[in-house]
Protein backbone atom coordinates (compact mmCIF):
# COMPACT_ATOMS: atom_id res chain seq x y z
CA UNK A 1 0.00 0.00 0.00
CA UNK A 2 1.21 3.68 -0.54
CA UNK A 3 2.24 5.80 1.91
CA UNK A 4 -0.17 8.81 1.69
CA UNK A 5 2.32 10.82 4.06
CA UNK A 6 4.49 10.03 0.84
CA UNK A 7 3.06 10.45 -1.80
CA UNK A 8 4.27 8.96 -5.69
CA UNK A 9 7.04 11.41 -7.00
CA UNK A 10 5.94 13.18 -10.51
CA UNK A 11 7.34 11.22 -13.85
CA UNK A 12 9.79 13.15 -15.64
CA UNK A 13 11.24 14.03 -19.58
CA UNK A 14 14.54 12.40 -17.62
CA UNK A 15 12.22 9.45 -16.23
CA UNK A 16 10.42 8.81 -19.47
CA UNK A 17 13.46 9.11 -21.21
CA UNK A 18 15.33 6.70 -19.83
CA UNK A 19 12.33 3.88 -19.55
CA UNK A 20 12.39 4.51 -23.18
CA UNK A 21 16.08 4.14 -23.71
CA UNK A 22 16.43 7.72 -25.76
CA UNK A 23 18.48 10.83 -24.61
CA UNK A 24 16.60 13.60 -22.84
CA UNK A 25 16.27 15.79 -25.54
CA UNK A 26 15.16 13.25 -27.96
CA UNK A 27 12.09 12.72 -25.46
CA UNK A 28 11.43 16.24 -25.06
CA UNK A 29 11.25 16.83 -28.59
CA UNK A 30 8.68 13.79 -28.56
CA UNK A 31 6.62 14.99 -25.43
CA UNK A 32 6.71 18.61 -26.66
CA UNK A 33 5.57 18.39 -30.23
CA UNK A 34 8.61 20.04 -31.73
CA UNK A 35 11.49 19.03 -34.16
CA UNK A 36 12.12 15.57 -36.30
CA UNK A 37 12.09 12.72 -34.95
CA UNK A 38 11.67 9.10 -36.50
CA UNK A 39 8.05 7.50 -36.12
CA UNK A 40 10.17 3.97 -34.07
CA UNK A 41 11.40 6.27 -31.64
CA UNK A 42 8.16 8.68 -31.51
CA UNK A 43 6.39 5.38 -31.01
CA UNK A 44 9.02 3.84 -28.15
CA UNK A 45 8.85 7.22 -26.44
CA UNK A 46 4.86 7.38 -26.14
CA UNK A 47 4.45 4.12 -25.13
CA UNK A 48 6.73 4.76 -22.12
CA UNK A 49 5.25 7.62 -20.78
CA UNK A 50 1.35 6.31 -20.71
CA UNK A 51 3.20 2.94 -19.15
CA UNK A 52 4.97 5.78 -16.68
CA UNK A 53 1.35 7.98 -16.75
CA UNK A 54 3.66 11.14 -17.45
CA UNK A 55 1.78 14.08 -17.68
CA UNK A 56 3.40 17.13 -18.77
CA UNK A 57 4.53 20.19 -16.57
CA UNK A 58 1.90 22.85 -17.79
CA UNK A 59 4.00 25.95 -16.72
CA UNK A 60 7.18 24.61 -17.98
CA UNK A 61 5.98 23.91 -21.29
CA UNK A 62 4.27 27.41 -21.43
CA UNK A 63 7.75 28.71 -20.56
CA UNK A 64 9.56 26.96 -23.28
CA UNK A 65 7.01 27.31 -25.82
CA UNK A 66 5.43 30.93 -24.89
CA UNK A 67 1.69 29.32 -24.94
CA UNK A 68 -0.24 28.03 -22.38
CA UNK A 69 -2.85 26.19 -24.11
CA UNK A 70 -5.42 28.24 -22.06
CA UNK A 71 -8.33 30.58 -22.52
CA UNK A 72 -9.21 32.89 -19.76
CA UNK A 73 -12.79 34.12 -19.51
CA UNK A 74 -14.19 35.87 -17.45
CA UNK A 75 -18.39 36.67 -17.04
CA UNK A 76 -20.30 39.11 -15.46
CA UNK A 77 -22.99 35.97 -13.41
CA UNK A 78 -22.24 32.17 -14.51
CA UNK A 79 -26.04 31.69 -13.08
CA UNK A 80 -27.52 33.67 -15.79
CA UNK A 81 -28.60 31.31 -18.68
CA UNK A 82 -26.70 34.00 -21.14
CA UNK A 83 -23.23 33.37 -19.58
CA UNK A 84 -24.18 29.38 -19.54
CA UNK A 85 -24.48 29.18 -23.14
CA UNK A 86 -22.03 31.92 -23.73
CA UNK A 87 -19.19 29.75 -22.28
CA UNK A 88 -20.17 26.44 -23.84
CA UNK A 89 -20.21 28.32 -27.09
CA UNK A 90 -16.49 29.28 -26.46
CA UNK A 91 -15.58 26.12 -24.72
CA UNK A 92 -16.55 24.10 -27.80
CA UNK A 93 -14.38 26.94 -30.22
CA UNK A 94 -11.46 26.62 -28.18
CA UNK A 95 -11.91 22.10 -28.02
CA UNK A 96 -11.82 22.38 -31.81
CA UNK A 97 -8.82 24.64 -31.78
CA UNK A 98 -7.44 22.46 -29.28
CA UNK A 99 -6.96 24.88 -26.30
CA UNK A 100 -8.41 24.95 -22.61
CA UNK A 101 -10.46 27.21 -20.91
CA UNK A 102 -10.41 28.83 -17.32
CA UNK A 103 -13.63 30.36 -16.31
CA UNK A 104 -13.94 33.19 -13.93
CA UNK A 105 -16.94 34.74 -12.76
CA UNK A 106 -17.31 38.39 -11.85
CA UNK A 107 -20.78 38.84 -10.34
CA UNK A 108 -21.03 42.16 -12.54
CA UNK A 109 -18.70 43.91 -9.56
CA UNK A 110 -15.50 45.82 -11.10
CA UNK A 111 -13.56 44.79 -8.20
CA UNK A 112 -13.86 41.28 -8.94
CA UNK A 113 -13.83 41.08 -12.51
CA UNK A 114 -9.89 43.48 -12.03
CA UNK A 115 -8.84 40.39 -9.58
CA UNK A 116 -9.69 37.14 -11.80
CA UNK A 117 -7.89 39.63 -14.50
CA UNK A 118 -5.09 39.54 -12.64
CA UNK A 119 -4.81 36.03 -11.99
CA UNK A 120 -5.60 34.45 -15.59
CA UNK A 121 -2.87 36.88 -16.62
CA UNK A 122 -0.45 35.35 -13.88
CA UNK A 123 -1.74 32.04 -15.12
CA UNK A 124 -0.14 32.95 -18.46
CA UNK A 125 -3.36 32.37 -20.49
CA UNK A 126 -2.55 32.70 -24.49
CA UNK A 127 -5.40 35.28 -24.25
CA UNK A 128 -8.80 36.58 -22.55
CA UNK A 129 -12.82 36.98 -23.03
CA UNK A 130 -13.90 39.77 -21.07
CA UNK A 131 -17.67 40.74 -20.23
CA UNK A 132 -16.61 44.35 -19.02
CA UNK A 133 -19.03 45.22 -15.43
CA UNK A 134 -18.22 48.55 -16.54
CA UNK A 135 -17.90 50.12 -19.68
CA UNK A 136 -16.23 53.57 -18.07
CA UNK A 137 -13.63 51.63 -15.93
CA UNK A 138 -11.14 49.94 -18.09
CA UNK A 139 -7.63 50.80 -16.25
CA UNK A 140 -6.99 46.79 -15.87
CA UNK A 141 -8.29 46.45 -19.54
CA UNK A 142 -5.43 48.63 -20.94
CA UNK A 143 -3.18 47.09 -19.15
CA UNK A 144 -3.95 43.18 -20.63
CA UNK A 145 -3.58 45.05 -23.70
CA UNK A 146 0.17 46.56 -22.84
CA UNK A 147 1.01 43.52 -21.77
CA UNK A 148 0.72 42.04 -25.30
CA UNK A 149 -2.48 39.28 -24.30
CA UNK A 150 -4.91 39.18 -26.93
CA UNK A 151 -8.45 40.25 -25.74
CA UNK A 152 -11.78 40.06 -26.79
CA UNK A 153 -14.63 41.84 -25.41
CA UNK A 154 -18.36 39.74 -24.78
CA UNK A 155 -21.61 41.30 -25.08
CA UNK A 156 -20.65 44.41 -24.50
CA UNK A 157 -18.31 47.09 -26.66
CA UNK A 158 -16.05 49.57 -25.43
CA UNK A 159 -14.60 51.66 -28.28
CA UNK A 160 -12.15 53.28 -26.88
CA UNK A 161 -10.17 49.64 -26.01
CA UNK A 162 -9.48 48.99 -30.09
CA UNK A 163 -10.32 45.54 -29.33
CA UNK A 164 -12.74 43.25 -30.65
CA UNK A 165 -16.01 43.08 -29.46
CA UNK A 166 -18.75 40.51 -30.05
CA UNK A 167 -22.47 41.86 -29.07
CA UNK A 168 -25.79 41.23 -29.97
CA UNK A 169 -27.57 43.97 -32.15
CA UNK A 170 -28.99 45.27 -28.78
CA UNK A 171 -30.36 48.62 -29.64
CA UNK A 172 -32.85 46.83 -32.81
CA UNK A 173 -33.96 44.18 -30.61
CA UNK A 174 -34.77 46.40 -27.84
CA UNK A 175 -37.10 48.29 -31.37
CA UNK A 176 -38.35 44.86 -32.21
CA UNK A 177 -39.42 44.13 -28.99
CA UNK A 178 -40.81 47.42 -28.30
CA UNK A 179 -42.64 47.74 -31.45
CA UNK A 180 -44.32 44.72 -31.06
CA UNK A 181 -45.60 45.59 -27.84
CA UNK A 182 -46.84 48.67 -29.31
CA UNK A 183 -48.52 47.16 -32.16
CA UNK A 184 -50.60 45.02 -30.59
CA UNK A 185 -51.64 47.99 -28.51
CA UNK A 186 -49.99 49.10 -25.59
CA UNK A 187 -49.18 52.41 -25.05
CA UNK A 188 -47.85 51.65 -21.71
CA UNK A 189 -45.13 49.95 -21.04
CA UNK A 190 -41.80 49.30 -18.56
CA UNK A 191 -38.49 47.81 -18.81
CA UNK A 192 -36.90 46.21 -16.55
CA UNK A 193 -32.91 45.56 -15.49
CA UNK A 194 -30.92 44.19 -13.18
CA UNK A 195 -28.63 46.84 -13.46
CA UNK A 196 -27.47 47.94 -10.08
CA UNK A 197 -28.69 51.41 -9.00
CA UNK A 198 -29.06 53.90 -5.95
CA UNK A 199 -32.87 54.32 -6.99
CA UNK A 200 -34.83 51.86 -9.34
CA UNK A 201 -35.47 55.25 -11.76
CA UNK A 202 -33.66 56.23 -14.27
CA UNK A 203 -33.09 60.46 -15.88
CA UNK A 204 -30.18 60.33 -18.14
CA UNK A 205 -29.23 57.41 -20.31
CA UNK A 206 -25.94 58.20 -20.51
CA UNK A 207 -25.11 56.94 -17.00
CA UNK A 208 -25.61 53.59 -17.57
CA UNK A 209 -22.01 52.21 -18.00
CA UNK A 210 -22.96 49.06 -19.17
CA UNK A 211 -23.11 49.14 -23.09
CA UNK A 212 -25.94 46.54 -23.48
CA UNK A 213 -28.02 47.79 -21.17
CA UNK A 214 -27.72 51.22 -22.79
CA UNK A 215 -28.40 50.42 -26.24
CA UNK A 216 -31.64 48.13 -25.14
CA UNK A 217 -32.50 51.19 -23.40
CA UNK A 218 -31.97 53.63 -26.10
CA UNK A 219 -33.89 51.31 -28.65
CA UNK A 220 -36.50 51.14 -25.77
CA UNK A 221 -37.02 54.71 -25.34
CA UNK A 222 -36.92 55.39 -29.17
CA UNK A 223 -39.81 53.65 -30.13
CA UNK A 224 -42.22 55.20 -27.36
CA UNK A 225 -40.62 58.71 -28.59
CA UNK A 226 -41.58 58.38 -31.97
CA UNK A 227 -44.95 56.64 -30.98
CA UNK A 228 -45.20 59.95 -28.79
CA UNK A 229 -45.42 58.39 -25.67
CA UNK A 230 -44.87 60.65 -22.75
CA UNK A 231 -42.20 60.32 -20.33
CA UNK A 232 -40.29 57.20 -21.39
CA UNK A 233 -38.02 57.00 -19.08
CA UNK A 234 -40.16 57.16 -16.41
CA UNK A 235 -40.65 53.54 -17.34
CA UNK A 236 -37.17 52.38 -17.41
CA UNK A 237 -36.80 50.64 -13.86
CA UNK A 238 -33.17 48.99 -12.82
CA UNK A 239 -32.41 47.39 -9.72
CA UNK A 240 -34.07 43.92 -9.84
CA UNK A 241 -30.89 42.25 -8.98
CA UNK A 242 -33.03 39.75 -6.42
CA UNK A 243 -36.33 38.33 -6.26
CA UNK A 244 -36.90 40.60 -3.49
CA UNK A 245 -35.60 43.84 -5.02
CA UNK A 246 -37.95 43.00 -8.35
CA UNK A 247 -41.04 42.68 -6.15
CA UNK A 248 -40.39 46.03 -4.89
CA UNK A 249 -39.83 47.11 -8.47
CA UNK A 250 -43.32 45.47 -9.64
CA UNK A 251 -45.11 46.20 -7.02
CA UNK A 252 -44.20 50.09 -7.69
CA UNK A 253 -44.64 50.17 -11.66
CA UNK A 254 -48.18 48.35 -10.66
CA UNK A 255 -49.20 50.85 -8.23
CA UNK A 256 -48.52 53.97 -10.52
CA UNK A 257 -51.36 55.64 -11.51
CA UNK A 258 -50.52 55.29 -15.41
CA UNK A 259 -49.41 51.97 -14.60
CA UNK A 260 -47.90 49.86 -17.02
CA UNK A 261 -49.92 47.33 -19.45
CA UNK A 262 -46.45 45.23 -20.68
CA UNK A 263 -43.00 44.44 -19.40
CA UNK A 264 -39.81 44.03 -20.84
CA UNK A 265 -37.13 42.18 -19.01
CA UNK A 266 -34.07 42.46 -19.52
CA UNK A 267 -32.72 38.96 -19.52
CA UNK A 268 -33.86 35.35 -18.48
CA UNK A 269 -33.21 35.93 -15.03
CA UNK A 270 -34.91 39.19 -14.65
CA UNK A 271 -37.82 37.84 -16.52
CA UNK A 272 -38.24 34.56 -14.49
CA UNK A 273 -38.55 37.27 -11.16
CA UNK A 274 -40.66 38.93 -12.96
CA UNK A 275 -43.09 36.10 -13.91
CA UNK A 276 -42.77 34.74 -9.94
CA UNK A 277 -43.67 38.83 -8.88
CA UNK A 278 -46.77 38.87 -10.84
CA UNK A 279 -47.70 35.51 -10.06
CA UNK A 280 -47.35 36.46 -5.65
CA UNK A 281 -49.64 39.60 -6.62
CA UNK A 282 -52.36 37.17 -7.89
CA UNK A 283 -52.03 38.76 -12.03
CA UNK A 284 -52.75 36.68 -14.57
CA UNK A 285 -50.05 36.82 -18.06
CA UNK A 286 -51.51 38.17 -20.57
CA UNK A 287 -54.83 38.78 -19.22
CA UNK A 288 -53.44 41.22 -16.45
CA UNK A 289 -50.13 42.16 -17.69
CA UNK A 290 -48.15 41.14 -20.69
CA UNK A 291 -43.97 40.12 -20.84
CA UNK A 292 -41.64 39.69 -23.03
CA UNK A 293 -38.02 38.52 -21.84
CA UNK A 294 -34.55 38.33 -23.47
CA UNK A 295 -33.08 34.91 -23.96
CA UNK A 296 -34.58 32.13 -24.88
CA UNK A 297 -34.35 30.04 -21.69
CA UNK A 298 -35.60 26.98 -20.94
CA UNK A 299 -38.24 28.27 -18.56
CA UNK A 300 -39.71 30.64 -20.54
CA UNK A 301 -41.11 28.10 -23.38
CA UNK A 302 -42.36 25.40 -20.27
CA UNK A 303 -44.56 28.74 -18.68
CA UNK A 304 -48.42 28.99 -18.58
CA UNK A 305 -48.42 30.56 -21.00
CA UNK A 306 -45.03 30.37 -22.50
CA UNK A 307 -43.47 33.96 -23.01
CA UNK A 308 -42.51 36.03 -25.60
CA UNK A 309 -38.64 35.96 -25.73
CA UNK A 310 -35.80 37.86 -28.36
CA UNK A 311 -33.70 35.10 -29.52
CA UNK A 312 -30.03 36.16 -28.85
CA UNK A 313 -28.43 33.32 -30.82
CA UNK A 314 -26.24 33.52 -27.60
CA UNK A 315 -24.22 29.82 -28.05
CA UNK A 316 -23.09 31.36 -31.71
CA UNK A 317 -22.18 34.85 -30.07
CA UNK A 318 -19.70 32.56 -27.79
CA UNK A 319 -18.68 30.29 -30.66
CA UNK A 320 -18.06 33.47 -32.46
CA UNK A 321 -15.89 35.12 -29.38
CA UNK A 322 -13.84 32.07 -28.82
CA UNK A 323 -13.09 31.90 -32.68
CA UNK A 324 -12.13 35.74 -32.63
CA UNK A 325 -9.43 35.19 -29.77
CA UNK A 326 -7.76 31.76 -31.17
CA UNK A 327 -7.58 33.89 -34.74
CA UNK A 328 -5.96 36.46 -32.83
CA UNK A 329 -3.70 34.37 -30.33
CA UNK A 330 -2.66 32.78 -33.88
CA UNK A 331 -1.97 36.37 -35.11
CA UNK A 332 -4.30 36.01 -38.17
CA UNK A 333 -4.40 39.29 -39.65
CA UNK A 334 -7.30 40.94 -39.03
CA UNK A 335 -9.25 44.57 -38.73
CA UNK A 336 -10.64 45.58 -35.04
CA UNK A 337 -14.10 45.27 -35.33
CA UNK A 338 -17.43 44.97 -33.12
CA UNK A 339 -19.17 41.68 -34.44
CA UNK A 340 -23.14 41.90 -34.17
CA UNK A 341 -25.06 39.17 -33.81
CA UNK A 342 -28.64 39.12 -35.05
CA UNK A 343 -31.42 38.36 -32.82
CA UNK A 344 -35.14 37.66 -33.65
CA UNK A 345 -38.69 37.72 -31.81
CA UNK A 346 -39.94 34.51 -30.70
CA UNK A 347 -44.02 34.86 -30.25
CA UNK A 348 -45.72 32.96 -27.96
CA UNK A 349 -48.33 33.61 -25.83
CA UNK A 350 -47.55 36.12 -23.12
CA UNK A 351 -48.58 39.25 -25.38
CA UNK A 352 -51.98 40.15 -25.29
CA UNK A 353 -53.32 42.23 -27.62
CA UNK A 354 -55.52 45.32 -26.29
CA UNK A 355 -57.50 48.76 -27.35
CA UNK A 356 -59.00 47.07 -30.51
Amino acid sequence: MEDSAHPKRSVTVADVAKAAKVSKATAARVLGGYGVVSAKITDQVMAAAAALEYRPNELARSMSTGRSGIIGVVVGDIENAFFSLAVRGISDAARLAGFNVIIANSGEELDAEKSAVDLLIGKRVDGLIVTPARCDSIDHLQHVRRAGVPLVLFDRAIPELDVDAVTGDDRDAAITATRYLTGQGHRRLAYVSAMDAEDDGLTDIARISNSAVRERVEGFVSVLTEAGLPNPLHYVRLGATNQQQTDGVIKRLLSDSAAPTALLASDSLVGLRIFKSLQSLGLSIPKDVSMISFLDADWTSVTVPPITIVDQRVYEMGKLAGERLIARIERTPLAVERLRVSTSLVVRGSVATIGR
